[in-house]
């Protein structure tokens, strides 16, 4: 039977500054381990700590614009775009525009703090 959601969690962000992190399905909403999806607004400046973690991580941005550093390089993912950040790689996420973003995270399996390993 289908499993109607009716509201996300509100998560806690790590970062600099305050960001909203809804998730609709996922460990904590939806007691979901297989996917986590979380619709995430970050405001202008925000950015995270670096992080390594054990999860595929699908970014689509609706609005502005997400930079993700990674060891190679920067890049820009803008709104209709979209990236994928497999396990392993070191990444770090941040909206350095004025306008912020906003975009939906896919993570297979889903987020959680002990797999994410951020770096202090």
């Amino acid at each position: 039977m289908p499993h109607l959601i009716v509201t996300p969690t509100r998560i806690a962000a790590a970062g600099n500054k305050p960001k909203l992190i809804d998730e609709y399905v996922g460990r904590v909403n939806s007691q979901t381990e297989t996917l986590s999806i979380a619709h995430m607004r970050s405001p202008g400046g925000w950015e995270e700590p670096r992080q390594r973690p054990d999860f595929t991580e699908y970014t689509i941005v609706l609005k502005g614009m997400v930079q993700v550093e990674h060891d190679f390089g920067v890049i820009e993912v803008h709104a209709g775009q979209a990236l994928i950040a497999l396990p392993g790689e070191r990444v770090s996420y941040r909206t350095p525009g004025a306008e912020g973003a906003e975009y939906i995270a896919v993570c297979l399996p889903a987020f959680s703090p002990a797999t994410v390993h951020r770096e202090d």
